[in-house]
């Protein structure tokens, strides 16, 4: 669905005034999507498509899926909660998940950026380089 410059700038500027303290309000974002469902503006669908992209990806920057081949200590949890809070320089919420097929290493993801430093994935590096 192609989507116009006024939806566009009209979804951002929503998205904005969502925003406080350098997060995304959750009773701000009800309030919004309630306020442009009821009041049906021209083309609302298109803005609220395009204001509810803009909220998961927001969602998406503010968690980290952390996954492990075995479960992780107390201790590694918060040290990687910090390290990823300093990183990115805004507080991030873990989500920890053990894969076995991990073999060993972690995989992080945040937002679009992925961390691979599991062994499943560097075997699958060196089988690559080694059939090339």
């Amino acid at each position: 669905m192609k989507i116009t410059k006024e939806a566009r700038r009209t979804s951002r500027q929503l998205f904005r005034a969502c925003i406080a303290n350098g997060k995304l309000d959750d009773a701000s974002v009800r309030k919004v999507v309630s306020t442009v469902a009821s009041s049906k503006p021209r083309g609302y669908i298109s803005i609220l498509d395009a204001f509810a992209r803009l909220v998961a990806n927001e969602v998406d920057r503010q968690r980290a899926a952390v996954e492990s081949a075995s479960p992780l200590t107390p201790a590694t949890q918060s040290e990687l909660q910090a390290s990823l809070s300093k990183k990115y320089g805004r507080p991030l919420t873990l989500e920890f998940n053990v894969r076995p097929e991990l073999l060993g290493g972690i995989r992080v993801k945040v937002g679009s950026d992925v961390w691979d430093g599991s062994v499943k994935a560097r075997l699958k590096a060196l089988s690559d380089s080694l059939s090339a």
